[in-house]
Protein backbone atom coordinates (compact mmCIF):
# COMPACT_ATOMS: atom_id res chain seq x y z
CA UNK A 1 0.00 0.00 0.00
CA UNK A 2 3.00 2.30 -0.44
CA UNK A 3 3.47 2.75 3.32
CA UNK A 4 6.50 4.10 5.22
CA UNK A 5 8.72 1.65 7.06
CA UNK A 6 8.35 3.58 10.31
CA UNK A 7 6.25 6.35 11.82
CA UNK A 8 6.99 8.87 14.54
CA UNK A 9 4.13 9.10 17.03
CA UNK A 10 3.89 12.64 18.39
CA UNK A 11 2.12 12.14 21.71
CA UNK A 12 -0.07 15.11 22.69
CA UNK A 13 -2.03 13.64 25.60
CA UNK A 14 -0.36 15.55 28.45
CA UNK A 15 -1.01 18.90 26.73
CA UNK A 16 -3.82 18.67 24.18
CA UNK A 17 -5.43 15.81 26.06
CA UNK A 18 -5.57 17.45 29.49
CA UNK A 19 -6.20 21.07 28.49
CA UNK A 20 -9.91 20.38 28.02
CA UNK A 21 -10.50 18.77 31.41
CA UNK A 22 -13.11 20.47 33.57
CA UNK A 23 -10.84 20.31 36.62
CA UNK A 24 -7.08 20.61 36.93
CA UNK A 25 -5.06 17.41 37.17
CA UNK A 26 -2.47 17.46 40.00
CA UNK A 27 1.15 18.05 39.00
CA UNK A 28 2.22 14.74 40.52
CA UNK A 29 -0.28 12.88 38.33
CA UNK A 30 0.90 14.75 35.23
CA UNK A 31 4.53 13.97 36.01
CA UNK A 32 3.76 10.27 36.43
CA UNK A 33 1.74 10.31 33.21
CA UNK A 34 4.79 11.64 31.36
CA UNK A 35 7.02 8.99 32.93
CA UNK A 36 4.63 6.19 32.03
CA UNK A 37 4.35 7.38 28.44
CA UNK A 38 8.14 7.46 28.12
CA UNK A 39 8.35 3.97 29.63
CA UNK A 40 5.87 2.78 26.99
CA UNK A 41 8.37 3.80 24.31
CA UNK A 42 7.06 7.18 23.17
CA UNK A 43 9.93 9.45 22.19
CA UNK A 44 8.09 12.72 21.53
CA UNK A 45 5.72 13.78 24.31
CA UNK A 46 4.17 17.23 24.20
CA UNK A 47 4.26 18.19 27.83
CA UNK A 48 2.35 21.39 28.53
CA UNK A 49 1.65 24.92 27.33
CA UNK A 50 2.70 28.40 28.40
CA UNK A 51 -0.64 29.90 27.44
CA UNK A 52 -1.95 32.48 29.93
CA UNK A 53 -3.65 30.66 32.85
CA UNK A 54 -6.80 32.75 32.30
CA UNK A 55 -7.37 31.03 28.95
CA UNK A 56 -6.25 27.48 29.80
CA UNK A 57 -6.29 27.15 33.60
CA UNK A 58 -5.76 23.40 33.41
CA UNK A 59 -2.16 24.06 32.31
CA UNK A 60 -1.40 26.92 34.70
CA UNK A 61 1.12 24.65 36.46
CA UNK A 62 3.43 24.42 33.41
CA UNK A 63 6.47 25.83 35.17
CA UNK A 64 5.99 23.64 38.22
CA UNK A 65 5.54 20.51 36.09
CA UNK A 66 8.69 21.15 34.08
CA UNK A 67 10.63 21.66 37.31
CA UNK A 68 9.64 18.32 38.85
CA UNK A 69 9.21 15.96 35.89
CA UNK A 70 11.73 13.21 35.15
CA UNK A 71 13.24 13.91 31.73
CA UNK A 72 14.32 10.70 30.05
CA UNK A 73 17.31 10.44 27.74
CA UNK A 74 16.27 10.24 24.12
CA UNK A 75 12.83 11.71 24.73
CA UNK A 76 11.76 15.12 23.43
CA UNK A 77 9.36 17.17 25.60
CA UNK A 78 8.03 20.03 23.44
CA UNK A 79 5.77 22.73 24.89
CA UNK A 80 3.31 25.07 23.24
CA UNK A 81 4.00 28.81 23.36
CA UNK A 82 1.64 31.52 22.08
CA UNK A 83 3.82 34.61 22.25
CA UNK A 84 7.13 36.07 23.42
CA UNK A 85 6.15 35.96 27.08
CA UNK A 86 5.43 32.26 26.70
CA UNK A 87 8.83 31.83 25.05
CA UNK A 88 10.52 33.64 27.94
CA UNK A 89 8.96 31.17 30.37
CA UNK A 90 9.93 28.22 28.19
CA UNK A 91 13.55 29.37 28.00
CA UNK A 92 13.64 29.89 31.77
CA UNK A 93 12.42 26.30 32.19
CA UNK A 94 15.17 24.88 29.98
CA UNK A 95 12.87 23.75 27.17
CA UNK A 96 14.55 22.64 23.92
CA UNK A 97 11.51 22.17 21.67
CA UNK A 98 8.51 24.45 21.27
CA UNK A 99 5.46 24.74 19.05
CA UNK A 100 3.40 27.70 17.86
CA UNK A 101 -0.23 27.27 16.92
CA UNK A 102 -1.87 29.13 14.08
CA UNK A 103 -5.23 29.03 12.37
CA UNK A 104 -6.16 28.47 8.74
CA UNK A 105 -9.35 30.51 9.19
CA UNK A 106 -10.06 34.07 10.21
CA UNK A 107 -12.80 33.27 12.73
CA UNK A 108 -10.81 30.70 14.66
CA UNK A 109 -7.74 32.93 14.71
CA UNK A 110 -9.81 35.58 16.45
CA UNK A 111 -11.47 33.15 18.87
CA UNK A 112 -8.35 31.16 19.73
CA UNK A 113 -5.64 33.83 19.54
CA UNK A 114 -7.59 37.09 19.70
CA UNK A 115 -5.80 38.02 16.47
CA UNK A 116 -6.67 38.20 12.79
CA UNK A 117 -4.96 35.71 10.48
CA UNK A 118 -2.52 38.42 9.41
CA UNK A 119 -1.86 39.47 12.99
CA UNK A 120 -1.11 35.92 14.12
CA UNK A 121 1.99 35.81 11.91
CA UNK A 122 3.17 39.12 13.33
CA UNK A 123 2.90 37.54 16.79
CA UNK A 124 4.71 34.35 15.76
CA UNK A 125 7.63 35.86 13.85
CA UNK A 126 9.66 37.14 16.82
CA UNK A 127 8.87 33.99 18.80
CA UNK A 128 10.19 31.72 16.07
CA UNK A 129 13.21 33.94 15.33
CA UNK A 130 14.25 34.16 18.98
CA UNK A 131 13.69 30.45 19.55
CA UNK A 132 15.84 29.51 16.56
CA UNK A 133 18.57 31.91 17.70
CA UNK A 134 18.52 30.17 21.08
CA UNK A 135 18.96 26.77 19.43
CA UNK A 136 15.41 25.54 19.95
CA UNK A 137 13.45 23.50 17.44
CA UNK A 138 10.11 25.01 16.48
CA UNK A 139 7.07 23.14 15.25
CA UNK A 140 4.03 24.79 13.69
CA UNK A 141 0.45 23.74 14.30
CA UNK A 142 -2.28 24.80 11.91
CA UNK A 143 -5.87 24.43 13.10
CA UNK A 144 -9.09 24.17 11.07
CA UNK A 145 -7.37 22.71 8.00
CA UNK A 146 -10.40 20.68 6.88
CA UNK A 147 -13.39 22.55 8.21
CA UNK A 148 -14.38 25.35 10.56
CA UNK A 149 -17.59 25.36 12.67
CA UNK A 150 -18.21 29.01 11.81
CA UNK A 151 -16.92 29.25 8.24
CA UNK A 152 -17.68 25.76 6.96
CA UNK A 153 -15.34 24.06 4.49
CA UNK A 154 -11.87 25.58 4.22
CA UNK A 155 -10.38 25.94 0.72
CA UNK A 156 -7.18 23.95 0.24
CA UNK A 157 -5.22 26.91 -1.21
CA UNK A 158 -6.06 28.91 1.91
CA UNK A 159 -4.65 26.16 4.12
CA UNK A 160 -1.51 25.82 2.01
CA UNK A 161 -0.86 29.56 2.10
CA UNK A 162 -1.26 29.68 5.89
CA UNK A 163 0.92 26.61 6.40
CA UNK A 164 3.70 27.84 4.17
CA UNK A 165 3.85 31.08 6.16
CA UNK A 166 4.74 29.02 9.24
CA UNK A 167 7.25 26.86 7.39
CA UNK A 168 8.88 29.91 5.84
CA UNK A 169 9.40 31.36 9.32
CA UNK A 170 11.60 28.39 10.18
CA UNK A 171 9.27 25.76 11.62
CA UNK A 172 10.85 22.37 10.99
CA UNK A 173 7.46 20.68 10.78
CA UNK A 174 3.84 21.65 10.15
CA UNK A 175 1.05 19.69 11.82
CA UNK A 176 -2.17 19.84 9.81
CA UNK A 177 -5.06 19.83 12.28
CA UNK A 178 -8.54 18.48 11.63
CA UNK A 179 -9.73 20.37 14.69
CA UNK A 180 -13.42 19.41 14.45
CA UNK A 181 -12.90 16.01 12.86
CA UNK A 182 -14.67 16.57 9.53
CA UNK A 183 -11.86 15.46 7.21
CA UNK A 184 -12.10 12.44 4.92
CA UNK A 185 -9.33 10.36 3.30
CA UNK A 186 -9.63 11.93 -0.14
CA UNK A 187 -9.50 15.42 1.34
CA UNK A 188 -6.41 14.46 3.34
CA UNK A 189 -4.55 13.22 0.29
CA UNK A 190 -5.56 16.25 -1.77
CA UNK A 191 -4.30 18.61 0.95
CA UNK A 192 -0.96 16.83 1.36
CA UNK A 193 -0.50 16.81 -2.42
CA UNK A 194 -1.21 20.55 -2.57
CA UNK A 195 1.84 21.21 -0.34
CA UNK A 196 4.00 19.51 -2.96
CA UNK A 197 6.03 17.35 -0.55
CA UNK A 198 5.04 15.39 2.58
CA UNK A 199 8.44 15.73 4.30
CA UNK A 200 7.69 18.70 6.59
CA UNK A 201 4.10 17.62 7.31
CA UNK A 202 2.47 15.87 10.23
CA UNK A 203 -1.22 15.13 10.73
CA UNK A 204 -3.44 15.74 13.74
CA UNK A 205 -6.89 14.16 13.56
CA UNK A 206 -9.91 14.28 15.83
CA UNK A 207 -12.39 11.41 15.65
CA UNK A 208 -15.69 13.31 15.63
CA UNK A 209 -17.01 11.42 12.59
CA UNK A 210 -15.02 8.24 13.16
CA UNK A 211 -12.56 9.05 10.37
CA UNK A 212 -9.33 9.57 12.32
CA UNK A 213 -7.76 6.18 11.55
CA UNK A 214 -8.92 6.20 7.92
CA UNK A 215 -7.51 9.69 7.52
CA UNK A 216 -4.23 8.62 9.11
CA UNK A 217 -3.89 5.68 6.72
CA UNK A 218 -4.59 8.02 3.80
CA UNK A 219 -1.85 10.37 4.99
CA UNK A 220 0.66 7.53 5.38
CA UNK A 221 -0.08 6.36 1.84
CA UNK A 222 1.05 9.71 0.44
CA UNK A 223 4.26 9.93 2.45
CA UNK A 224 3.45 11.50 5.83
CA UNK A 225 5.53 9.86 8.58
CA UNK A 226 4.59 11.83 11.74
CA UNK A 227 1.20 11.36 13.35
CA UNK A 228 -0.14 13.24 16.37
CA UNK A 229 -2.21 11.20 18.82
CA UNK A 230 -3.33 11.25 22.42
CA UNK A 231 -3.04 8.37 24.89
CA UNK A 232 -6.50 7.09 25.71
CA UNK A 233 -8.10 9.40 23.14
CA UNK A 234 -8.04 12.33 25.56
CA UNK A 235 -8.63 15.83 24.35
CA UNK A 236 -10.70 18.26 22.36
CA UNK A 237 -10.49 21.99 21.84
CA UNK A 238 -11.67 24.53 24.43
CA UNK A 239 -12.49 27.04 21.68
CA UNK A 240 -14.41 24.71 19.36
CA UNK A 241 -17.20 22.83 21.11
CA UNK A 242 -17.69 20.41 18.23
CA UNK A 243 -14.14 19.10 18.59
CA UNK A 244 -14.18 15.71 20.27
CA UNK A 245 -11.26 13.59 21.39
CA UNK A 246 -8.01 13.15 19.53
CA UNK A 247 -7.03 10.03 17.68
CA UNK A 248 -6.19 7.56 20.46
CA UNK A 249 -2.55 6.50 20.49
CA UNK A 250 -3.54 2.91 21.27
CA UNK A 251 -5.83 2.75 18.24
CA UNK A 252 -3.02 4.17 16.09
CA UNK A 253 -0.51 1.63 17.44
CA UNK A 254 -2.91 -1.25 16.81
CA UNK A 255 -3.34 -0.17 13.18
CA UNK A 256 0.39 0.36 12.64
CA UNK A 257 1.12 -3.09 14.08
CA UNK A 258 -1.38 -4.60 11.66
CA UNK A 259 0.27 -2.79 8.76
CA UNK A 260 3.79 -3.81 9.78
CA UNK A 261 4.87 -0.19 10.25
CA UNK A 262 7.46 0.30 13.00
CA UNK A 263 6.79 2.83 15.81
CA UNK A 264 8.66 1.68 18.92
CA UNK A 265 5.74 1.76 21.37
CA UNK A 266 4.60 -1.04 23.68
CA UNK A 267 0.83 -1.44 23.30
CA UNK A 268 0.46 -3.24 26.63
CA UNK A 269 2.30 -0.53 28.56
CA UNK A 270 0.34 2.17 26.75
CA UNK A 271 -3.03 0.57 27.52
CA UNK A 272 -2.02 0.19 31.16
CA UNK A 273 -1.09 3.88 31.25
CA UNK A 274 -4.38 5.02 29.74
CA UNK A 275 -6.39 2.85 32.13
CA UNK A 276 -4.41 4.37 35.00
CA UNK A 277 -5.11 7.91 33.78
CA UNK A 278 -8.79 7.17 33.16
CA UNK A 279 -9.08 6.09 36.79
CA UNK A 280 -7.61 9.41 37.92
CA UNK A 281 -9.98 11.34 35.67
CA UNK A 282 -12.94 9.32 36.90
CA UNK A 283 -14.23 8.11 33.55
CA UNK A 284 -13.45 5.36 31.02
CA UNK A 285 -11.15 5.94 28.07
CA UNK A 286 -12.89 6.46 24.71
CA UNK A 287 -10.14 4.49 22.95
CA UNK A 288 -11.55 1.37 21.30
CA UNK A 289 -8.32 -0.56 21.89
CA UNK A 290 -8.14 0.44 25.56
CA UNK A 291 -11.76 -0.62 26.03
CA UNK A 292 -11.19 -3.96 24.30
CA UNK A 293 -7.90 -4.78 26.00
CA UNK A 294 -8.86 -3.64 29.51
CA UNK A 295 -12.10 -5.63 29.46
CA UNK A 296 -10.25 -8.94 29.04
Amino acid sequence: MNLPESVTIYEVGPRDGLQNEKTAVPVAVKAEFLARLADAGLRVIETTSFVHPKWVPQLADAGELLAVMDRRDGVSYPVLVPNERGLDRALEAGVTDIAVFGSATETFARKNLNRSMAEQYTMFEPVVARALDAGLRVRGYLSMCFGDPWEGSVPIPQVVEAGRRLLDMGCYQLSLGDTIGVGTPGHVQDLVAAFGAPDPLAVHFHDTYGQALANTLAALQVGVTTVDSSAGGLGGCPYAESATGNLATEDLVWMLDGLGVAHGVSLDALVETSVWMAERLGRPSPSRVVTARSSK
